[in-house]
């Protein structure tokens, strides 16, 4: 009696291998250390590191692991039997691709972070996981550790998901936060972002907009239950925003943020990145740093936002571990695709139009660069009203007659393509000195008709 107790008390180990052992699979290692027991009592076994695959294995991180569980060789994770998730860390396409491909061929379960491949390969990796009876989790790949990706997987399954409204891009926001708050320029706030390692030395991924388009993808997939294809999202960074503007939107009580969109109109979906005017009112305004916030709305639920440390070697690894977790749950229960990768069955997924960005309507700010002469205002609204366009309110500042200043307007909603099209024939008039901004308008501020 007393030896079946004992063997009855015997858990069964969960083993899993890490290939890249950079930041992030430093931090995976650290949790765990410090960790495992209230992990083990949560889980019900004790999860164990069998391996670690990285091309760098002799250079000490400043972690404790076991001797002999460091290798270059990745394969041998993958080749081996008694290890029942893959953890990919080493981020790009390749080889992380094909050595996730192989892995859930030999029956792995895998975790990733790496939402550039999954917003690029995501629906090949799917098939792969679902024909191969394995599974593949994600959490960390959208906002760090906020837990974005189970809520809309889970916590809102039963709602109709009709908007989600995301700062997603820690840098992004912590370079518009020093513009905002301490009137600096773009290249300096870059400069600064990166001195204190939020911005890499090539920071074209963040601040053009890529990086929040990649998870904007998977955002809207889940969202949805749609593929998305990476090239349908318009994508625009916050490279052209200036001190000016950002002065100006406060007048009008907004504030400029880098927006991840996507939203249903009309059985289309919209989905864009782009620098976006917010009521300064908004709860949304408020994140500020490298910190993120995603904003959705459903239909039974109202709206909720998820808020928290959008990257970072800690949060992300808390990430990477929940979806560990959630999967040795499953293996401990016998339980395979118990809640499908991208929240829809597979078979109920279906392909939705993406709405053309020139069909978009939007509310927008305008700032002119016009000479101060009789009947330029005129002139600019006439080409405004010709193109279905109309004002709510405006600014002019610093008149010197027959010398260029900033003319700048709120309009109501209008057509992307009836706004692109007036701002070209705008530019051209002789008494606009140059090229028109432009910045989307998203939400309607208490100080929405002010202005001078």
């Amino acid at each position: 009696m007393r030896g079946e107790n004992q063997k009855k008390e015997m858990k069964d180990i969960i083993n899993i291998g890490i290939i890249g052992f950079g930041t992030v699979g430093t931090g995976v290692v650290k949790i765990l250390n410090e960790n495992a027991g209230i992990i083990e009592r949560r889980l019900g076994s004790p999860l164990k590191i069998k391996g670690i695959a990285d091309i760098d294995a002799e250079r000490f991180r400043g972690v404790k692991i076991e001797e002999g569980i460091l290798t270059a060789d990745p394969d041998s994770l993958i080749e081996d039997p008694s290890i029942s998730i893959i953890i990919e860390l080493i981020g790009g396409i390749e080889p992380a691709r094909a050595l996730m491909i192989k892995a859930m061929e030999r029956g792995k379960n895998v975790v990733t972070a790496n939402k550039a491949l999954l917003a690029l390969h995501g629906e090949e990796l799917y098939k792969v996981a679902e024909s191969n009876g394995v599974e593949i989790g994600f959490e960390g790949a959208v906002g760090g550790g906020i837990p974005i990706i189970r809520a809309l997987k889970e916590g809102l399954v039963a709602n109709k998901i009709e908007s989600i409204y995301g700062i997603i891009n820690g840098t992004s926001n912590y370079i518009l936060t020093k513009m905002t708050d301490e009137g600096k320029g773009f290249s300096e706030s870059l400069q600064e972002a990166q001195a204190k390692g939020y911005a890499e030395a090539d920071p074209t991924l963040d601040i053009e907009g890529i990086d929040s388009a990649h998870k904007l993808v998977i955002l809207a997939s889940l969202a949805f239950g749609t593929p998305v294809n990476f090239n349908d999202i318009y994508t625009e960074g916050i490279s052209r925003i200036t001190p000016l503007d950002i002065s100006f939107a406060r007048e009008f009580g907004y504030k400029i943020k880098l927006l991840a969109i996507a939203k249903m109109v009309n059985g289309e979906i919209e989905l864009r990145v782009n620098p976006t005017m917010i009521p300064e009112e908004y709860l949304i305004s408020k994140v500020d740093g490298v910190f993120n916030a995603i904003y959705v709305v459903g239909d039974a639920l109202g709206s909720a936002m998820f808020y928290g440390r959008g990257a970072g070697q800690m949060p992300t690894a808390s990430a990477i571990l929940s979806d560990i977790i959630e999967i040795s749950r499953n293996i401990i229960k016998g339980s395979k695709g118990r809640v499908p990768a991208f929240a829809f069955q597979s078979g109920s997924r279906k392909r939705i139009k993406v709405r053309e960005m020139e069909e978009v309507i939007s509310r927008y700010y305008l700032r002119f660069s016009a000479l101060d002469r009789p009947g330029i205002l005129s002139k600019i609204s006439g080409v405004l009203g010709a193109h279905n366009m109309s004002i709510s309110s405006m600014i002019q500042k610093g008149r010197k007659e027959g010398e260029a200043v900033p003319v700048v307007m709120m309009t109501h909603e209008a057509k992307e393509k009836d706004v692109r099209n007036a701002l070209a024939e705008i530019d051209l008039l002789p008494v606009v000195d140059t090229k028109t901004v432009f910045i989307r308008v998203e939400g309607e501020s208490r100080y929405g008709n002010r202005g001078g």
